[in-house]
């Protein structure tokens, strides 16, 4: 990978340990609300966008879709750090824009005025950013563009395509919401349904009920939230985990159960919804994010106010 593009370390905030850090990564058009200056950049070229960043440097950016999730990021770190001084394994926020520099002050600007801890602004200059977030062990990468989410998925980068839309979540809690297949779980249930059918599924799951299923592209990022949750007492958790999944409670449920425990993963709670629509149920979680290979799955969540990733099927 050529290296024309420039990393900006803010030295206004604590650096975390990089190689203890659960360090995860955002891109501009996520975080923040760019779809005005996405279209500019789209239809006048990046001499007109770096000039629009530079006349409205002053002005703050609009909240993003992942906004409410990276605020809920900072509060966890700060109550790992309310246990433990010394504590290591905290969120590491690094801030990833395609364009150049040059219309970069704005971005940084907002995200001082809005108090967030972003460790890094990373200005790749067109370059794709799989490659870079792999040489700086990024567990978890949420952003607007799809081909670079699916280049993440090919380097087992956990991503997912986040789009534009109004939140409401909690305050109280970081709290994730997974699908099972495809997702937190591998797609050997999916592919099973698409080649044989259900019937076919529900002898295959009832056959393999003992054995755990594959990991999926989420599971290592679930398994860092159960590892934190661990540091809390159960009462004063400040990190709550679900299961969504369309698999039903009775058929096909076990499975996932005692995957779970063989991976020694505690979910909060889990929802078998048997093919039902998940938006009323996440309606009442208020997930600060909600992953989900499933694009309809994503619209519903979307009708409810709920922050959802699509995880890219396909990207092999």
């Amino acid at each position: 990978m050529d290296t024309d593009f420039e990393v900006i370390v803010n030295t206004s905030v604590q650096q975390k340990d990089s190689s203890k850090a659960v360090t995860i990564a955002i891109s501009v058009r996520a975080l923040f609300d760019m779809e005005e200056e996405h279209e500019l950049f789209m239809t006048e070229g990046p001499d007109e966008y770096v000039n629009h960043q530079i006349i409205n440097e002053d002005i703050p950016l609009k909240e993003g879709i992942v906004f409410p999730f990276i605020r809920a990021t900072h509060m966890v770190n700060e109550r790992l750090l309310n246990l433990d001084p010394e504590e290591k394994q905290l969120f590491q926020i690094i801030l990833l824009s395609t364009h150049s520099a040059g219309g970069g002050v704005r971005i940084i600007k907002s995200v001082k005025y809005y108090g967030l801890e972003v460790s890094k602004f990373c200005f790749l200059n067109g370059h794709d950013p799989s490659e870079y977030l792999k040489s700086q062990n990024v567990l978890l990468f949420l952003s607007a563009c799809e081909t670079s989410v699916c280049n993440a998925l090919k380097r087992h980068i956990p991503a997912a395509l986040m789009l534009k839309q109004a939140s409401a979540t909690s305050k109280d809690q970081l709290k994730v919401a997974f699908d099972g297949d495809s997702v937190l779980f591998s797609d050997e249930t999916d592919v099973v349904f698409r080649e044989k059918g259900l019937v076919e599924v529900y002898k295959y799951e009832k056959e393999m009920e003992q054995v755990p299923i594959g990991e999926g592209p989420f599971k290592v990022f679930a398994m860092i939230l159960g590892e934190m949750k661990k540091k809390f007492p159960p009462e004063d958790d400040p990190i709550c985990t679900y299961l969504v999944t369309a698999r039903s409670s009775n058929e096909l449920g076990a499975r996932a159960i005692n995957t779970l425990r063989h991976w020694g993963l505690q979910i909060d709670e889990a929802f078998f919804m048997a093919g039902s629509p998940k938006g009323p149920v996440l309606a009442e979680i208020k997930p600060h994010i909600f992953f989900d290979d499933n694009p309809g799955n994503i619209l519903g969540a979307h009708e409810y106010g709920i922050p959802a990733g699509l995880v890219l099927a396909g990207c092999k």
